[in-house]
């Protein structure tokens, strides 16, 4: 029986994933388009963590060279971000959370070309496994939601990129302090993109300086600290007790729960077929196998809390 702060953990990184997977029942709750949404919840978020000493004092301590890198990656997680919401806007939450856990087969390609690493057999195999299943959702979704696949499937690849790129640079600041400095420079990145949003993406576009409604608003904040803050901080605590492969493991659980909560709290289970929850099955069962095949010691070194603080999706050990 594991002793108590093991114990703990566990439920802490339960917690965290299920919190993560309510960001997408947010998305869909919230009735203000994607750039909007996504634009205020970094705003929130960072407005939070400007409150902590311990950002500042990090902020101060980056080199000039190194907080431009991290800006970069923000830019990317605003991406990152406004398209998996986008894919909920143009299909639903349980869309996007699948195509979320495509992350793992894209994050085998572009992480060892990020980290100059050899592929691995086993990441190639993941990759083959999950296309029967892609085909399936695709197949499995009605033609309105084709789109939002699509834009998902963007968004699960854009993971892999900021994913890749933070691990490189994991040692060098205090996650706290690369969070606010990555979601700020996103903030901006998106006001920089709003008047072109109607010319390129019309379905994502919307204004940003326009205050939401009373309940846009506290979902937004619930979103922020709920979904985005509390499992952060939750995160860095569990992270200590915990080895790679069980976290790696929990974290697998997100697009579960989405998906369950998508269709207990909107059910969204009347919208899709058999075939997509076939597909869905695959790409998960090809996902949570891969651990399997390349577990590591119990003491290997879990998660970065930094990528786990902007993340849709969590696959992100090495």
């Amino acid at each position: 029986m594991p002793a108590a702060p093991t114990r703990r953990a566990h439920l802490q990184i339960h917690a965290c994933v299920l919190l993560w997977g309510c960001t997408a029942i947010l998305g869909k709750l919230i009735t203000l388009p994607a750039l909007p949404l996504v634009w205020w919840r970094m705003l929130l978020v960072v407005a939070a963590l400007a409150m902590l000493p311990r950002v500042w004092r990090g902020l101060r301590a980056l080199a000039p060279r190194l907080a431009l890198a991290y800006a970069g990656i923000g830019a990317v997680v605003a991406l990152h971000w406004l398209t998996f919401y986008g894919a909920i806007k143009l299909a639903n939450a349980s869309v996007a959370a699948t195509c979320i856990a495509l992350a793992p087969v894209f994050i085998a390609v572009i992480e060892p070309w990020v980290a100059r690493r050899p592929f691995r057999l086993r990441e190639l195999a993941l990759g083959i496994a999950v296309l029967p299943g892609v085909a399936l959702v695709v197949g499995g979704v009605p033609d309105g939601m084709r789109l939002g696949v699509a834009m998902g499937a963007v968004s699960a690849l854009l993971v892999a990129v900021f994913g890749s790129l933070n691990k490189r640079l994991v040692e060098h600041a205090d996650p706290l302090t690369v969070t606010a400095l990555e979601l700020g420079a996103g903030a901006i990145v998106l006001t920089a993109l709003a008047p072109l949003m109607p010319t390129l993406v019309p379905a994502l576009a919307g204004e940003l300086l326009v205050l939401p409604g009373l309940r846009d608003g506290a979902l937004l904040v619930l979103l922020a600290l709920a979904c985005t803050l509390l499992p952060f901080a939750l995160a860095l605590v569990a992270l200590r007790q915990l080895s790679a492969y069980t976290v790696q493991l929990v974290t697998n659980l997100e697009p579960v729960y989405a998906i369950a909560l998508a269709a207990l709290l909107l059910g969204e289970q009347h919208e899709l077929s058999l075939q997509f929850y076939l597909g869905v099955a695959i790409i998960l069962g090809a996902v949570f196998f891969d651990p399997l095949l390349g577990r590591r010691r119990p003491g290997g070194a879990a998660p970065h809390p930094e990528v786990l603080g902007t993340a849709e999706a969590k696959r992100l050990v090495d």
